[in-house]
Formats: structure tokens, sequence, C-alpha cells
């Protein structure tokens, strides 16, 4: 793996800096607050940079919507301090805030043993980290496995499982959707209710495509971030949702946070024409999906000779 970032600008390379230096501080405050033994004793053994950032095939133009994340995997000593909300949402909290970082920040949390096991079962996601991350911190003597590929066959079977549960679920959630939508004329009620149905076919839709193409997806409800790690994978899911303008970002805004606020906030407000457009850009997402994810099982089938 490697061990620089020097084929980054010094704008980005000055906020990975930034970002390390604020998961480390936050992260050691937070187990100085712990009682348990495994919390107290808990340590950061990698920082791993990935994605785009890592391959060099970013994009940079956030004038026009388009702007990569910052993608981290930070491997930890124990599962309990694998909780985002337990120990990482006031790190993410105020690099989200930091003025001088520029660019969104997502990161994973994962045992060691856990990404261990899955490269051992050569699970596609940690393979891709393994060849092209970038560790910008290492707790020596925590080596990770050495992969061992899947075989061919075992390949499509899991794809093909993945492919088969998700797609299903997708559709349900989409025709609730039109249900709801249809009630949710005259009624926010019932159009509260059909924007967090339609938060959950596009949480399911980037399952689809994650689980069918890495055998990988996060822990994680929020859109943003799951819309990021599928893109960064296959850039033809870019054209589902339109960013140019500011009502086309906001509408996405809005069901990124309709999966809490719809269901428990009053001020939580979306018309019938933001809800049609959304619908719209999911029915969209769910095409491209379904095509990409049948080209994958496709080329699974051919190197497993079925």
């Amino acid at each position: 793996m490697k061990m620089d970032i020097d084929h980054l600008p010094a704008r980005q390379q000055g906020e990975l800096q930034r970002i390390k230096t604020v998961l480390m501080e936050e992260f050691a405050r937070s187990i100085e607050r712990a009682t348990m033994p495994a919390k107290r004793n808990g340590k950061i053994l990698k920082i791993i940079l990935f994605g785009s950032y890592a391959r060099s095939d970013w994009v940079d133009e956030p004038e026009n919507g388009y702007q990569s994340d910052f993608d981290l995997l930070v491997i930890v000593s124990h599962e309990d301090l694998t909780d985002i909300s337990d120990h990482w949402y006031i790190a993410e909290d105020k690099i989200l805030r930091d003025p001088d970082v520029d660019r969104t920040l997502n990161i994973i949390v994962h045992t060691l043993a856990d990404v261990n096991k899955a490269l051992t079962r050569g699970e596609y996601f940690w393979v891709d980290i393994l060849r092209d991350g970038i560790l910008l911190y290492d707790l020596p003597n925590h080596p990770l496995a050495v992969p061992k590929p899947l075989t061919p066959t075992d390949a499509y079977r899991m794809a093909v499982e993945y492919f088969e549960t998700s797609l299903p679920a997708i559709d349900v959630q989409l025709q609730t959707v039109d249900f709801q939508a249809q009630r949710g004329d005259n009624e926010l009620i019932w159009r509260k209710a059909a924007a967090f149905s339609l938060h959950q076919a596009v949480e399911r839709a980037y399952a689809c495509f994650l689980l069918t193409s890495t055998f990988y997806f996060p822990r994680s409800h929020n859109i943003k971030f799951l819309r990021s790690l599928a893109e960064d994978r296959e850039p033809q899911l870019v054209e589902a949702w339109p960013r140019e303008s500011k009502l086309d970002r906001r509408r996405f805004e809005l069901l990124k946070r309709a999966y809490v606020e719809a269901r428990y906030s009053p001020n939580y407000e979306i018309t019938v024409e933001d809800l049609e457009a959304l619908a719209a850009a999911a029915r969209n997402l769910r095409e491209i999906v379904e095509r990409l994810c049948q080209e994958q099982l496709d080329r699974l089938r051919s190197a497993a000779g079925l």
C-alpha cells in the first residue's frame, strides 16, 4: 500500500492533514471519557485514503455541483469503537464546519479483524482499497491480510444473491411512494411519508449496486455518502441525479434529510413538485442500477464459465 499523497495538490494535502489531526484528537477525547476497558484502551490502527483521491481521478468542479469527496477508512482495535455516533460524530461535525476543509468527508470505521476477514474472502471492495489506498496513519505491528481471491463461481453466486434480493425491494418502495404521493396532493403528512419511502428506495438502489459489484455496503443511511461511494466506483450513476442548479441540489438534500426529519420533524416540508422530481430521478437511478448490475453479472458468469 502506498504511503504518500504527493500526487495531490497542496490544498488537498493540507486538508487531509487537518482531517487526520481532528480525527485523532477527537478520538482521543472520546476514549478518555469511556468507562469500559475496551474503549479506554482503544486505538486507531490505520487511517487509509481510498477512492478517487487515492486513484488520482477525482473531480473538482464545485461550481457545477460536481466535487469528489474524501473517503477514509479508519481501522480500530475493538468493535465498540466503530459506532459513528459514539466516537466519530463530533469529529465529523467539526471537520464539516472547518473553513480549511473544502471537501465533504466520508468515513467508514471497521476493526482490523473484520477488514482482514473480508480480505481473506477476497471481497472486491477491500481488495481495491488494499491495491489503491494510501496510508495516512499506521500503528506498527498490525498488518493487513493477504487477499485470497474469490473463485469466479463463488463471486457470481454471491452477486446473484445480492441482486435478486435487493432489486425487488427497490420496486416495493417505489410502488409505496406512488401510493403515498397520490394521497399527498393536499396532505403534507402523506407527502412526508412518501419522502421517507423514496429515501428508502434510493438507499436500497445504492445497496443493490454496491453489494452486487463490491460485496460491501456501509452501515449508513446517508444517501449522499452512499451516492458518493457508488458514483466513485461507476461514473455512469452520476446521470441519475441532476445537480447543476441550486434547486436540484436542494431537492437531493431534502431527500437526504427525509430519513429522520420526514418522520419526526414538524418543520419538514416537501412539495408535490419536489416529490415528482425526486421520484423521477429515483426511477432513473433504479434503471441504471439494474443495467449496471446485469452487466456485472454477465461478466462474472462469463468468468465462471457458466
